[in-house]
């Protein structure tokens, strides 16, 4: 057995209820990610007789499990949260090992909604999954950003032929690249990954399965908490911004550039490309709130504070 292998099950021992059974889903979905997401989103050989499985086998989950999954099924055991650029690189710069649970609302979702970073500088690029699965994928591979132990040092372990180690420097590099290429980036979080944050994946719109599925109905990925807002006196009504948005939330109307607020997800690409200044970003309630690190790990902190008089001693 590997070292990381042993790794991944000594990280799982930790925690309440973990079995053979989600250790098994862990293993299979990060040891074999190609195979798992090619199944998931219907471009492998064997994904019609996964589909025909299902329809057959007898669902057994309990009612706590359906209440559980009552947002969306897999959405709830395997979700992206969309993040700006800015909070893509904060999450890839963290010094030091982090623990910043009870994230209901920033996590929207039952299960695997924990950020627990072991060793953050660990860092690993691995060739996409989803674009690796395509026929004509979208290049360069390379561009799935595994954060922390166990699992950067599982995928280096095991698929030593399609990852590489990154410096923090390498990844805020990537990151930006990615962001220039107008795609977005997601904090994938499943509960077979020890039920927490375990990558930043950076999405197109014609290779990412995660948005193959919410344009199907499956609520997998979450807004960044922000919306794009338009500018009408600024607004030339070029159109420019309305192929490149990847969740198609932007159109005309009177021409002007109107957005759809029920699909934006607040990742800022169209800000980036109006030239005219035209689209900027706000804060949306109504959307979540932001996954950014650094105002969680203050939180925790002033959280902890409050319920331990040492850490309040030394505070003064």
């Amino acid at each position: 057995m590997k070292r990381s292998t042993r790794d991944l099950i000594s990280e799982g021992r930790k925690l309440d209820g973990y079995s053979i059974k989600d250790f098994l889903h862990g293993y299979v979905y990060a040891r074999w990610p190609y195979l798992y997401i090619g199944i998931g989103v219907g471009e492998h050989p064997l994904s019609k007789i996964y589909q025909r499985l299902r329809s057959v086998i007898p669902n057994r989950r309990t009612d706590g499990d359906r209440r559980a999954n009552s947002q969306g099924g897999v959405a709830e055991r395997y979700h992206g949260k969309v993040l700006l650029s800015e909070s893509a690189r904060s999450l890839v710069m963290v010094q030091e090992d982090l623990d910043i649970r009870n994230l209901e609302r920033v996590i929207p979702y039952t299960i695997a909604r924990d950020i627990v970073l072991q060793n953050p500088d660990h860092i690993v690029a691995l060739e996409c999954p989803c674009r690796a699965v395509r026929e004509n994928p979208c290049l360069p591979l390379d561009v799935c950003v595994i954060v922390g132990e166990p699992f950067a040092g599982f995928v280096l372990e095991h698929h030593p032929e399609r990852s590489k180690p990154l410096s923090r420097e390498q990844a805020v590099k990537l990151l930006e690249q990615e962001h220039e290429r107008g795609h977005v980036h997601h904090a994938f979080f499943k509960d077979a990954m020890l039920g927490r944050f375990y990558a930043i994946c950076n999405c197109c719109s014609c290779c990412c399965g995660a948005m193959q599925l919410v344009r199907e109905g499956n609520p997998m990925i979450i807004s960044s908490g922000y919306l794009a807002q338009v500018d009408a006196s600024l607004c030339i009504g070029c159109e420019s911004c309305h192929s490149l948005c990847n969740f198609e939330a932007l159109s005309s109307e009177n021409g002007l550039t109107i957005v759809a607020e029920d699909r934006c997800m607040g990742c800022g690409i169209c800000v980036e490309i109006c030239d005219e200044g035209a689209l900027s970003l706000e804060r949306a309630p109504s959307k979540g709130e932001p996954l950014e690190i650094t105002a969680l790990m203050e939180s925790a902190i002033s959280r902890q504070a409050e319920s331990d008089p040492w850490v309040q001693t030394l505070a003064r």
